[in-house]
């Protein structure tokens, strides 16, 4: 289960880096491409993504284990408190890697029943990468990842907070794949975010929607 933190932990200055905003902006940008009728997010931090969609208009529910962020609904993502299908998009951003890896596919197999098609994670992947930026006049800006050999894949150790990241020993990108796949999922898309790599985004459906 997530670890308790201070209350006021996702709102101080530190917290809430430039980099950061940009992992917001394809937070709410993902869900919105999807048009959903109803969205679930799970684990809300500074509630920025809810509140913001909420003033777009869009039919969001937040939920969190820890009651003093004041979600909507206060519950565990290994036993989401809600039926099947409730919500046409579930979202789980920077979450998941808070719980042993032996809880992960628990985790994914809530999200995929309380969804009724869509689920949208981020997870961060440690993997070593060159951002690669070149300016092409009346074209636009080409950026690339670039990734970077490693000749020994380094282990994670638990810092507090995160019990695995993608892209350390016994957690390779292929590994989480193939454990959202068992989970029902079909993946759509994954990919890193340029200006912040460590924040690895997924897009999923269910096989059976």
């Amino acid at each position: 289960m997530k670890p308790q933190v201070e209350s006021n932990h996702y709102f101080k200055q530190s917290y809430d880096s430039k980099e950061r905003f940009i992992s917001y902006w394809h937070q709410i940008n993902e869900l919105i491409k999807l048009k959903p009728t109803s969205i679930l997010e799970i684990g809300i931090g500074n509630s920025l993504v809810s509140n913001y969609l909420k003033q777009r208009g869009y039919n969001i529910t937040s939920m969190d284990i820890d009651p003093r962020l004041n979600p909507d609904t206060v519950g565990s993502v290994i036993n989401i408190p809600f039926f099947d299908g409730s919500f046409e998009v579930v979202a789980c951003f920077e979450l998941l890697e808070h719980l042993s890896y032996e809880q992960f596919s628990t985790a994914l197999r809530e999200l995929h029943r309380v969804s009724k098609k869509y689920s949208v994670l981020s997870l961060p992947d440690a993997s070593l990468v060159y951002r690669l930026c070149i300016q092409i006049p009346k074209i636009g800006d080409f950026k690339k990842l670039v990734p970077l050999p490693q000749l020994k894949v380094p282990k994670h150790e638990f810092d507090g907070q995160h019990y695995w990241e993608i892209g350390k020993a016994d957690f390779h990108l292929h590994r989480i794949l193939k454990d959202m796949e068992k989970a029902g999922f079909y993946i759509m898309k994954t990919y890193r975010v340029f200006e912040i790599p460590y924040h690895r985004f997924f897009v999923l459906t269910k096989w059976d929607s």
